[in-house]
């Protein structure tokens, strides 16, 4: 399926962050326009939220299958309503959560806690928002 840019977005949304309320899904969103935004390191060569969304093992709801099964839960599946549209608009026209900082990543800990860095050196917790740690670049990420 050829989803435009604002779909996309939208789709991501609400399969990443669905059940974490209006400021998890706007910290998602921002994640995903961060990186469409970065201008160096591994994102700063992607320029569109397609390419953000697709780029390879970034987003577990945008794989059809995980760990060789099929994903349930993956953009496709996926039916956003005016809500999850309304926050693509807002991140897409520059929106952001201010307590995010510029974040770059997230992941789900299934935790209580949060790492100090992730993916790796390259990502520095800033905030917990519902199930979700987000984390800024450091220096190092710009080496990527």
């Amino acid at each position: 399926m050829a989803f435009s840019d604002r779909e996309l977005l939208a789709r991501i949304i609400e399969c990443e962050a669905g059940g974490e309320g209006e400021t998890g899904m706007q910290a998602v969103a921002s994640v995903v326009m961060n990186r469409v935004t970065v201008a160096y390191g591994e994102y700063g060569r992607l320029e569109t939220v397609r390419q953000v969304v697709y780029q390879p093992k970034q987003f577990t709801c945008a794989m059809e299958t995980v760990g060789g099964e099929y994903n349930m839960q993956n953009l496709y599946n996926m039916r956003p309503t005016d809500v999850h549209f309304g926050i693509a608009d807002w991140a897409m026209a520059g929106g952001r959560l201010t307590n995010l900082g510029f974040a770059l990543w997230f992941y789900n800990p299934y935790k209580p806690t949060c790492r100090d860095n992730f993916p790796s050196k390259v990502g520095r917790f800033v905030i917990r928002i519902g199930d979700h740690c987000f984390y800024d670049p450091t220096d190092a990420y710009a080496d990527t």
